[in-house]
């Protein structure tokens, strides 16, 4: 018996032929120009970032954000706000992937999970630094062509257009509002 006598069909498609998900930790160390008292607030901003295939295994995400951090100085007695670009590259790999993919042209979609977000800001021991710790965590998806097999029902029919319902009802047209153009071509 032969393949095409079983019913079964190859299809080639795309679909997600990897997935990977980093969570990343890490200390980001800033020198504010006064020497700083106190933390009074630190959030994070402007989060941008791309993803890129650089390995069969491996996604690459560069990326970078804003810390903004204010502080008090001179004995609490000052504050001020400083804005420190942050840039990061993360390599996820593919714990999940399909080796029966086609090709070298693949898709590759990045999710954030938890956008970068600050755990901890605090003045260095020496007393002339601020450490934010920093959270984030990605979802990556890797697209490409791969190929499925299919079994194909010999009994399925092909459905008619006249399968389809598609006469209005009574009900319908008593619901239409003869004067509807009438209505918006005056306003």
């Amino acid at each position: 018996m032969s393949f095409l006598d079983q019913q079964y069909r190859e299809i080639i498609t795309k679909a997600v032929i990897g997935k990977g998900r980093k969570f990343r930790q890490e200390t980001d160390i800033i020198t504010p120009a006064h020497r700083p008292s106190s933390i009074l607030g630190c959030w994070i901003i402007n989060h941008h970032y791309h993803a890129k295939l650089t390995k069969e295994d491996t996604v690459e995400i560069r990326g970078s954000y804003d810390a903004n951090i204010w502080y008090a100085y001179n004995d609490n007695t000052k504050t001020e706000v400083i804005t420190e670009r942050m840039e990061y590259c993360d390599t996820v790999t593919l714990t999940i992937r399909d080796k029966q993919h086609f090709g070298e042209e693949c898709d590759v979609i990045a999710k954030v999970i938890q956008q970068p977000n600050c755990l901890e800001c605090r003045i260095d021991k020496k007393g002339n630094k601020i450490k934010v710790d920093v959270e984030r965590e990605f979802l990556v998806e890797v697209i490409g062509e791969t190929k499925v097999c299919v079994k194909v029902d010999p009994k399925c029919k092909e459905r008619e257009t006249e399968d389809w319902d598609l006469a209005i009802s009574d009900e319908e047209l008593e619901e239409l509002d003869p004067d509807f153009l009438d209505d918006k071509e005056e306003e």
